[in-house]
């Protein structure tokens, strides 16, 4: 009967602590939803995160250009919309996976500033992974979009591989025969890209430093198809099919460009689209060179901001 009794009660102990442990879960997850992304990675989450999935937010959120986000939504909101909505957490349940490892089921619902709900707004279930390093449990992965932003991460990084080596190109190649100045930044307008080839409206621009102001020297128009080759990791073009000048300019691109002719008749038509390329690419030029420039100005007009 004591032997029995002391099975029972040992059975009882096992429940409470049981408990105890999935409540201290739950209560560690809803404190680490104060740190799930929202329209900025805050800088104390890296106190919340596992190394690892900081490292790659911060990447996501900090060094790749704005507009990368924006153009992946959830990257950006994670779990709130864009308008002015502030997400509500209910941890519903965590299930321990093992000693070092959980997952928290969270609903989610948006509210707005004023703590009214929104009625327009489901409640939507959310997966938090969390993971055990030093005895403290901190976020690991939030409805596995840590995969997400590494793929990207790493499409993003072969992009600029080829976009540095069609603008060493156009530098070293196609500036060449401009008058120059100290800076070539070109300006891409990429159409169409395949493994091995682009295809693109792109301009060479030659500048020189006055102050503040980047003031352009020369400048020409380059349209066409280039074939890259890549060999340990890093691309070099091998190959430039230009469209003609003159006369025969609209059926050199429609050869060309093919398929992608009215893409590429609506970008090199369209000097507004060009210009706000241009303002974009030179704005990310500066920004990564550490220069103290915010204008840039064409012979005979006024100069314009870079935004």
């Amino acid at each position: 009967m004591k032997k029995f009794a002391f099975i029972v009660a040992a059975a009882l102990l096992m429940v409470a602590c049981n408990n105890n442990e999935e409540k201290q879960l739950k209560e560690r997850a809803a404190e680490l939803c104060k740190y799930i992304p929202d329209h900025e990675l805050l800088e104390q989450s890296r106190d919340y995160m596992t190394e690892e999935f900081y490292a790659v937010l911060d990447t996501m959120f900090n060094l790749l250009p704005e507009f990368e986000a924006l153009d992946h939504e959830w990257l950006y909101y994670f779990v709130t919309g864009n308008g002015g909505t502030i997400a509500d957490f209910e941890v519903v349940g965590v299930e321990l996976t093992d000693k070092t490892h959980a997952v928290a089921t969270i609903n989610v619902r948006q509210k707005w500033e004023d703590g009214s709900f929104d009625p327009m707004s489901d409640i939507e279930e959310h997966k938090l992974a969390m993971e055990k390093v030093n005895g403290v449990w901190l976020i690991a992965d939030f409805d596995e979009h840590k995969a997400d932003c590494i793929r990207h991460i790493a499409q993003n990084r072969e992009e600029q591989a080829v976009r540095k080596a069609v603008s060493d190109y156009l530098t070293n190649e196609i500036g060449e025969h401009y008058a120059k100045g100290e800076l070539c930044i070109p300006i891409l307008m990429m159409v169409h890209e395949e493994e091995t080839q682009v295809w693109g409206d792109f301009w060479v621009m030659w500048y020189n430093l006055a102050g503040d102001t980047l003031k352009c020297v020369s400048g020409g128009n380059h349209a066409g198809a280039m074939t890259l080759n890549k060999e340990g990791g890093k691309y070099k073009v091998t190959g430039f099919e230009q469209t003609v000048d003159g006369a025969g300019n609209i059926a050199s691109a429609k050869r060309i460009f093919g398929s992608y002719y009215d893409i590429y008749e609506n970008v090199h038509s369209n000097e507004q689209v060009r210009e706000a390329v241009r303002n974009e690419q030179l704005g990310v030029y500066v920004c990564s060179h550490n220069m103290k420039v915010h204008y840039y100005q064409d012979y005979g007009w006024p100069a314009v901001e870079i935004r």
